[in-house]
């Protein structure tokens, strides 16, 4: 047993019957290979609603850019997926781009611009890191250049596009449904898995985190 197994079967003995059930089951499920990233949403509703989303697809990870607007979900919203979705913040001085290209993830901004590809026609060869703008503005023009492909999702009415957590709710979900067909290895890596476990059963314990970390400094 190595030390993430051990460290995940310490905390399993916090859990309750039920709930290590469902952590072992939807780990399962989880994939990292569509990642949203969010450009300054400042809508609370809208954050929680992505997330919410993003969980419902088993996706277990969103990047939040954060410039002028806190990325501030609202739990009423979220029925209970923030315990499942690590929420990462990064402030515009870096550089996610670059950082996730290095990643082997393909940079894909969602938005009606630049002869954008209709989302059903897109063909999924790996991961894919998916940028959605703000409300009012969209994708950043930083973005749009520096993406490898900009996707839109078509509309057949006069509204010319869907609010942001909409459009993420169908994005996610078709590319989950594309990658479900593929033959790309998209479920989560032993590994991850364990670890995304291990996230999950210190989110479910009360005081987790100071279980956890006094695991750690008695075992390293």
């Amino acid at each position: 047993m190595n030390h993430l197994e051990e460290t995940f079967s310490y905390l399993s003995t916090f859990l309750t019957p039920k709930r290590l059930q469902t952590i072992l089951e939807h780990a399962e499920k989880s994939t990292d290979y569509v990642l949203p990233v969010l450009e300054d949403v400042y809508q609370f509703r809208n954050a929680a609603a992505v997330v919410r989303s993003a969980e419902a697809c088993g996706i277990h990870r969103v990047l939040s850019l954060e410039n002028r607007n806190v990325f501030d979900p609202n739990l009423t919203v979220t029925k209970g997926a923030e315990t499942w979705v690590e929420v990462e913040r990064i402030g515009q001085e870096l550089d996610p781009v670059e950082t996730l290209k290095k990643k082997g993830y393909q940079i894909l901004a969602i938005s009606p611009e630049r002869d954008a590809l209709d989302l059903p026609d897109m063909q999924v060869t790996g991961p894919m890191a998916l940028f959605f703008g703000t409300e009012k503005e969209g994708v950043s023009q930083k973005i749009l250049d520096a993406a490898d492909l900009t996707v839109k999702i078509p509309m057949y009415g006069l509204t010319r596009s869907f609010n942001v957590s909409v459009a993420a709710g169908i994005c996610f979900y078709q590319l989950r449904e594309k990658l479900r067909h593929s033959e790309l290895p998209y479920l989560l890596s032993e590994e991850k898995k364990l670890e995304l476990k291990i996230r999950w059963a210190k989110n479910s314990i009360p005081s987790g985190e100071a279980i956890l970390r006094a695991y750690a400094e008695n075992n390293h």
